[in-house]
């Protein structure tokens, strides 16, 4: 029997204040990192904000698209190597447009593809053909894209 049944202030196992401190300072509870994660929990919010306002800036006043729409009004299967697409275009009048037109396969492998610019135009819509070779034989064709270049 050399151990006390109850435990006594020599051999209680709270910390005292110095063992405190040097357990703090050792898992960082320090006022001083306390300090230290606001501060770069407050320069990531500023870093957020800042990036999220230049996407705004571009996505909402860079997107100058001069009014530019297209819709695809049908196809033609010419052969087994030929294809027409009809398309109508819209752009602002007296603006150069390009489309990107494609015509794809049974699987939706493209298998013609052709850029064509429509000039400057006092016209805003205009309803275009557009001949497109293919490499087998397509069964759908329509614009992929246009632009303003």
């Amino acid at each position: 029997m050399s151990e006390p049944l109850h435990p006594t202030a020599a051999t209680s196992s709270a910390p005292t204040a110095g063992a405190a401190a040097t357990l703090d300072d050792r898992y960082g509870r320090t006022s001083g990192h306390k300090r230290r994660s606001r501060v770069i929990a407050i320069i990531a919010a500023i870093a957020v904000v800042v990036v999220f306002g230049a996407w705004v800036i571009w996505a909402g006043l860079d997107q100058a698209n001069h009014g530019l729409d297209s819709q695809d009004v049908g196809y033609q299967i010419v052969s087994e190597h030929r294809a027409a697409v009809h398309s109508q275009i819209s752009v602002d009048p007296g603006t150069t447009a390009r489309c990107a037109v494609q015509v794809l396969d049974k699987s939706f492998t493209i298998v013609g593809w052709k850029v064509i610019t429509l000039p400057k135009s006092a016209d805003r819509t205009r309803n275009v053909t557009t001949d497109v070779n293919t490499t087998t034989r397509g069964v759908t064709g329509l614009i992929h894209d246009c632009w303003v270049p």
